[in-house]
């Protein structure tokens, strides 16, 4: 072995402990960031967050609860890629079939084919252009530099896109509300005086969490 990575890499060719409880920090360190940009959470956390607003109760449910909730949905959209993860790359990491760099390269498949599958080609386009790269002839050679920016922002768009279909409701409820108010002269009540119990009442009636939560699911699938 090369004296030079004697320090570095065990008589296997794994990294030696010490390497690896850096690495370990390192991942950790970067977590926060992966689950922001290579999950679920981005599309969920913001069309949980236009449903508060399209409301109008401030901050009711907290933002506690909205990330908590985001972050549970995320979890369970995102499980079958975790047991993937599971069976492909830390199974067999751990009983000494696979190298570090092996199992890194096993396990961003199952997630790079997630990000993918939620990618619009207009937005992987974008990125191809800016960097001037060649266009991928299949999926596996799209790297992970174009694909995740490109996967978020598909994510915010689709966010935007369910935004707008959950807020269109109570903007018409909020119109009804001012146009009641203006017609009996009482222009200097706040039309959320009115509109807002209405719409606290229909989001119940229509059980309203669950259809969001179920879309947000299915969105995913």
């Amino acid at each position: 072995m090369n004296p030079l990575f004697s320090n570095v890499l065990d008589g296997q060719g794994g990294m030696t402990p010490p390497l690896k409880i850096l690495a370990l920090l390192t991942l950790l360190s970067l977590l926060p960031a992966i689950v922001l940009t290579m999950t679920s959470f981005v599309r969920t956390v913001v069309v949980l967050s236009f449903v508060r607003q399209g409301i109008g109760t401030q901050q009711t449910p907290p933002t506690q609860v909205i990330v908590g909730l985001s972050l549970f949905l995320t979890m369970f959209t995102m499980s079958p890629i975790v047991s993937a993860i599971q069976k492909d790359a830390i199974e067999p990491y751990t009983q000494h079939a696979m190298t570090e760099g092996q199992a890194l390269d096993a396990a961003v498949i199952p997630v790079k084919a997630f990000m993918l599958r939620q990618t619009r080609q207009a937005d992987l386009l974008l990125f191809y252009s800016a960097t001037q790269t060649p266009l991928p002839q299949t999926p596996d050679e799209v790297p992970m530099r174009i694909a995740i920016p490109a996967f978020v922002i598909s994510e915010l768009s689709t966010a935007f896109q369910m935004g707008v279909m959950v807020l269109l409701p109570f903007l018409v409820v909020d119109l009804a509300a001012a146009s009641l108010l203006m017609s009996m002269g009482m222009m200097m009540v706040p039309p959320a005086t009115i509109s807002l119990p209405i719409k606290l009442l229909l989001f119940v009636l229509a059980d309203g969490w669950n259809l969001v939560a179920g879309s947000l699911l299915h969105s995913f699938r």
